[in-house]
């Protein structure tokens, strides 16, 4: 047969793995400035300004460069910009600059089109600037990892697609018959990775000319699907493709084969089976039905078998190389990326277990749990990847081996000085939340005991960023000695013989898998349903069934005051440190509720686009915050948290207090909640909304001048100062803030609670 000779296109995989570094960079420094805010929250303060003479400040004696600032460096917002750039930036550009690599070897031939791969890169990092841009400026829509808001969505999906073409199109002209593990991989990634961004962003936009949408989900349902998407996006936009990349690599740099032909078989269609059902375990003892929890924990169990598979997979691909481990630092990145992946994953069923759940759930467990997958599961394995493509496509050593070296033992520091503290954190909160006295009062009434108590761990896990940081710096400036000292290949040539057409029916003696890796297209829709399945099981009884949350005849909509302050709520991030979800645990009810004792019923957030129940509790709970603490105290709290709780590490939101409300689509807001999601105002409160907010807001602020005579004094002062200029404390977007959170779980709190049948 004839050896058909062509070229493989390194310059793809290059640009790729420069976005990488860079937004692993940019990533990292995010991170850590989160984690810096944790225990030194005037930071903002410290680099912009404050009027708060007991802080250092680089503009003492200013706020007006903090309030200047809109809240861009505030800690909601910086906190969800660093999980995007992680999840997004570094983490897909890796995956990208990894699969473009293999994908052509494996397949023996160069991307359908090079002209595909280059818009599929810009398109991905053009989103990643908007995704910048958007989140600092409060432009985001509060689902975890998936915060951007509906133009955004669009573009993801645009690059996705496109890669998408490409890839299978790649497949198409393959000069190799079956397909390698590594691409199956692939190829799940794509079909589930495409459903879940889909089905979870569907959101309808306020107009096409505003960035503002809502969920067509609403409460429980959207709770449903924005865990079945957050769940899945670990599973397959930081598990899977990285998995791929593990097999392809890993084998590659210790020079010896897979382990095993059959266990990369049950682990592939096992784990993709089996992850799309687990996402509930997010919402265990929430509103959610029991059912769905049940399922949830059920299935996150089983996720220990395919994981542990693919792990020990990994691992025993070294079988007879240990001693190359020792000099290799590029294998050292990979056996620790792999076993963290291991304990990650064994940690993650159990946590979804109701008995780990009710202590770990809301706690820094989580955060740590999270971040042994990300920092060594992921980082590791894409600083594998990096340190092995960089010598082979620059034609030359690397720079430095003492050096990766270095990195590898930084990051491994790094790892532990950040997960260790995490969960000793989070079993401190867990456990002095659950602590009662003799009597029956709580041990731990007031909510900073439990803060101040773990603020020392918050410190350590600041260290452990630097160490991690300090590694990945490391790996930058060996990238670029080694990249000066070679010489960059841009087209490799290759040859290989073309692939014969045998059909595609079943031949006789074949077995079946072998079949369906000559097969790609049955292969890709067998792998479609097996991802399918669990989704559809689990989402669409839920979505269908008007049942499934009981209507309670005393909740009512949001009033456009409050809609207008939940919306400045979502803006500046405030569910990444507060949960609206109190659970039915004594000390829940009894530190949130007090002797009303009502935990959150699904029929409570109807109205509620999108839901809030958080995932991470800083703060404290705020389901039942309304009516607990005078619109006064709100005001005070919102301009210095320290005012009115000394200690707090919350940060300070002044552009509330000086911002004129803009309600100018206050109205249309009204409009697409009746006419779209059948929300029952009715024409005339849509009519009267703008006296209907103003009648709302001069009720707040005459409670605030009631409450607290020296805001009185000081607006007086300001009104007298700024004349015709003045903006009214009734037309300021703090009033709006104080009338959501004083609204908050008060519809069934001095109400008996009726439940209509859902018909």
């Amino acid at each position: 047969m004839e050896t058909q000779k062509f070229n493989y296109d390194n310059n793809i995989v290059r640009a790729f793995l420069y976005a990488t570094i860079v937004f692993g960079l940019v990533g990292f420094l995010l991170g850590l400035s989160a984690a810096l805010m944790l225990f030194y929250p005037e930071l903002p303060e410290f680099l912009f300004g404050t009027d708060d003479t007991t802080i250092q400040s680089l503009r003492s004696g200013n706020i007006q460069g903090l309030i200047n600032t809109q809240g861009a460096m505030g800690f909601g917002r910086i906190r969800m910009l660093h999980t995007s750039a992680v999840i997004f930036a570094f983490v897909c550009n890796s995956f990208f600059c990894g699969a473009y690599y293999s994908m052509q070897r494996l397949l023996k031939t160069r991307m359908y089109s090079d002209t595909l791969s280059w818009i599929h890169f810009w398109s991905w990092q053009l989103m990643i600037v908007a995704v910048v841009i958007t989140f600092l400026m409060g432009i985001n829509t509060s689902k975890e990892y998936a915060e951007h808001e509906w133009p955004i969505d669009i573009l993801i999906t645009f690059s996705w697609v496109i890669f998408g073409i490409n890839m299978f199109g790649t497949i198409a002209k393959r000069r190799v018959r079956h397909l390698y593990v590594a691409i199956w991989f692939y190829i799940a990634t794509w079909i589930a990775v495409a459903m879940l961004h889909i089905f979870n962003n569907l959101e309808v936009p306020l107009s096409f000319t505003s960035w503002k949408s809502y969920s067509v989900y609403a409460g429980v349902k959207d709770a449903l699907v924005q865990w079945w998407y957050g769940h899945n996006a670990v599973a397959f936009v930081l598990t899977t493709p990285v998995l791929g990349l593990m097999y392809y690599f890993m084998p590659k740099a210790a020079q010896r084969p897979v382990f095993s032909y059959k266990l990369s078989i049950i682990h592939f269609w096992s784990l993709i089976f089996v992850y799309l059902w687990a996402g509930p375990h997010h919402l265990q003892y929430t509103a959610l039905p029991a059912w769905a929890q049940a399922v949830g924990t059920g299935f996150s169990i089983m996720l220990i078998a395919p994981s542990w598979g693919g792990m020990l997979n990994g691992l025993l691909t070294l079988r007879g190389a240990w001693d190359k481990v020792r000099e290799n630092p590029i294998l050292k990145f990979f056996v620790v990326a792999i076993t963290c992946y291991g304990m990650a994953t064994f940690e993650g069923p159990l946590l979804a277990t109701k008995s780990l759940n009710k202590i770990g759930h809301y706690t820094d467990w989580v955060i740590g749990h999270v971040h042994l997958g990300a920092l060594g599961w992921n980082g590791f394995m894409a600083f594998g990847v990096v340190y092995y493509l960089v010598p082979i496509m620059w034609r030359t050593p690397l720079w430095s081996k003492k050096l990766a070296n270095w990195h590898f033992w930084l990051g491994t520091l790094g790892i532990i000085f950040y997960a260790v503290p995490m969960y000793i954190s989070g079993f401190t909160q867990g456990l002095m939340w659950k602590q009662f006295n003799p009597d029956g009062t709580l041990m731990y009434k007031n909510w900073l005991d439990t803060v101040t108590a773990i603020i020392p761990y918050f410190k350590m896990r600041f260290l452990g960023g630097i160490l991690y940081l300090s590694g990945a710096i490391l790996m930058v400036v060996n990238v670029i000695r080694t990249v000066r000292s070679g010489s960059f290949q841009k087209e490799v040539p290759a040859e290989a013989p073309a692939l014969a057409d045998i059909g595609t029916a079943r031949k006789e003696g074949e077995g079946v898998h072998l079949w369906l890796e000559r097969t790609p297209k049955l292969l890709s829709i067998l792998a479609f349903i097996t991802v399918a399945i669990g989704g559809l099981i689990e989402i669409v009884p839920t979505l269908s069934l008007k049942q499934s949350v009981p209507t309670i005849t005393a909740v009512k909509p949001y009033t456009p005051l409050e809609l207008e302050g939940r919306d400045l709520y979502v803006r500046e991030g405030c569910n990444a440190c507060h949960s609206q979800m109190i659970r039915p645990f004594r000390d829940e009810i009894v530190r949130f509720e007090g002797k009303n004792g009502q935990y959150s019923k699904a029929g409570e957030f109807i109205y509620d686009r999108p839901f809030l129940w958080g995932s991470k509790r800083t703060g404290p709970d705020l389901h039942r915050e309304g009516g607990r603490n005078p619109d006064s105290w709100h005001f005070k709290h919102m301009y210095n948290p320290r005012i009115t709780s000394a200690g707090s590490i919350m940060p300070r939101f002044p552009w509330l207090i000086t911002n004129k409300l803009d309600r100018t689509q206050m109205v249309d807001k009204m409009r697409l909640m009746k006419n779209t999601f059948d929300v029952p105002y009715s024409k005339a409160e849509i009519d009267s909304a703008n006296q209907w907010a103003d009648n709302q807001s001069k009720a707040i602020v005459q409670r605030i001048y009631y409450e607290a005579n020296d805001l009185k004094n000081q607006m007086e002062k300001e009104k007298a100062a700024k004349g015709a200029s003045y903006v009214p404390l009734e037309q300021r977007e703090i009033v709006a803030m104080i009338a959501y959170l004083q609204r908050l779980g008060t519809d069934i709190k001095t109400t008996q609670i009726q439940t209509a049948s859902a018909e």
